[in-house]
């Protein structure tokens, strides 16, 4: 790894393709469907619940990315973004945290700018080539498979939080 695991406090994700495994299945109205795992979804509501700021930043627009992410309780959803630089910057304005605090996961070439200026970059094991060649971590696990969760475990682990975590679900206090 490269890139330094040990001073982020916000994670963000692409979806399509890093919260997915990027196949769009096209409703008779236009809309695209999506499929998530759950796993993920749990990985990104830790990471929140032990005080992580968490998001998504995508091209696409999307209801169901909006609902999976209020359900998650995530802290932002940028939606159609065609410059993922500017609005992670204006997230880090907004938290208070700089490019060094900040993870991002994405899969293809339109992440790869944000990927090359956070302080810790992730893609899943079938993230396009120049993308695996850029990131910090590249999961051993496809986009929408557990990626996304496995890059949040490598996070936590670094900072020596995983077990803290992993205790808030045994009912034990999260200070552990």
């Amino acid at each position: 790894m490269m890139g330094n695991a040990g001073t982020v406090k916000l994670i963000a994700f692409d979806v399509d393709g890093t919260l997915t495994d990027g196949t769009l299945v096209m409703g008779p109205n236009g809309e695209a469907l999506k499929l998530f795992h759950a796993r993920d979804g749990l990985g990104i509501s830790l990471a929140h619940r032990m005080g992580y700021v968490t998001g998504f930043i995508t091209g696409r627009k999307s209801k169901l990315v909006e609902n999976r992410g209020k359900e998650l309780q995530v802290d932002f959803i940028l939606m159609g973004v065609s410059n993922k630089v500017e609005a992670m910057e204006s997230i880090l304005e907004r938290h208070g945290l700089t490019w060094k605090e900040a993870a991002y996961m994405g899969d293809d070439l339109n992440d790869l700018p944000l990927l090359k200026k956070v302080g810790f970059s992730g893609t899943p094991a079938d993230g396009a080539w120049e993308v695996r060649k850029a990131a910090d971590f590249i999961s051993a696990l496809p986009g929408g498979r557990g990626a996304a969760r496995d890059f949040i475990e490598t996070i936590l682990k670094s900072q020596h939080c995983w077990k803290k975590a992993v205790n808030s679900y045994k009912g034990k206090p999260v200070s552990q």
